[in-house]
């Protein structure tokens, strides 16, 4: 017991700059005390004493101002930060490692008995005000933005934001960087951590056309020399200027 609350002290300290040593943490840290009671209730729960752990639940609610079904099961190292309104379902899992801020909910869409909450891999970030819902996993190290509402699984290492929230995936963007540079101009993308994913989409319309706006000036280029008169259509589209607006 004792030597997983240092560890849980332990990452507080490191990651939370605001945290200045290991007594203010013991004491003024309601994510810390909400974890530390919910080993009690989750205790009497698996030993069968529903009620007295439901108690001790609420009591932590009361104190902390956050909700951990006592049947819930969390890992080594979890930092519930700020913690106001966090509720976490009976069902669900969180791995080690795991930081969830202020105003996120574990939650359940299902009426049935079994499994209907989400499991957290390793290292999973979830976002103030986010809400996770369903029997789904969301894979090591991923990270839901915040007030994001996430409804389906979410792959490992991914970020999901937006309502429904949408996955952005690393490689699509480092494949986007790169058609952007043969194009001459900068993407300005928002890094993967915090695209929109309407933001995503318009940027890569913007890029589609500024592509398509190149590849016509070059057949224009090719028809004038064969001595053909093509006369200019339309004013080239800014990619550079509309990507700044979209940003």
């Amino acid at each position: 017991m004792f030597e997983r609350l240092r560890e849980d002290i332990a990452n507080v300290l490191e990651k939370d700059p605001a945290a200045r040593s290991t007594l203010e943490v013991l004491l003024c840290y309601p994510g810390i005390h909400a974890v530390l009671l919910h080993r009690g209730a989750h205790y009497l729960w698996a030993a069968g004493l529903s009620t007295p752990a439901r108690w001790v639940s609420h009591l932590t609610r009361f104190l902390t101002g956050i909700e951990i079904h006592p049947g819930a099961t969390i890992g080594r190292r979890v930092f519930i930060d700020h913690g106001m309104g966090v509720v976490i379902g009976e069902t669900a899992e969180i791995g080690d490692g795991c930081t969830i801020y202020q105003g996120v909910t574990l939650g359940g869409t299902s009426l049935d008995k079994g499994k209907r909450h989400p499991t957290l891999e390793p290292g999973v970030v979830i976002g103030a005000g986010a809400q996770v819902l369903g029997p789904f996993i969301v894979g090591a190290g991923a990270r839901v933005g915040s007030n994001s509402v996430v409804v389906k699984a979410v792959p490992a290492g991914a970020t999901a934001v937006g309502i429904p929230a949408r996955i952005i995936v690393e490689e699509a963007d480092r494949r986007r960087e790169e058609q952007a540079a043969k194009m001459g101009f900068s993407a300005y993308a928002v890094t993967r951590d915090a695209d929109d994913p309407l933001a995503v989409a318009l940027h890569r319309l913007i890029d589609h056309v500024a592509e398509q706006d190149r590849q016509i000036e070059a057949l224009q280029q090719c028809l004038r020399r064969m001595g053909a008169d093509v006369q200019e259509c339309c004013e080239p589209l800014d990619a550079g200027a509309l990507n700044r607006m979209v940003d």
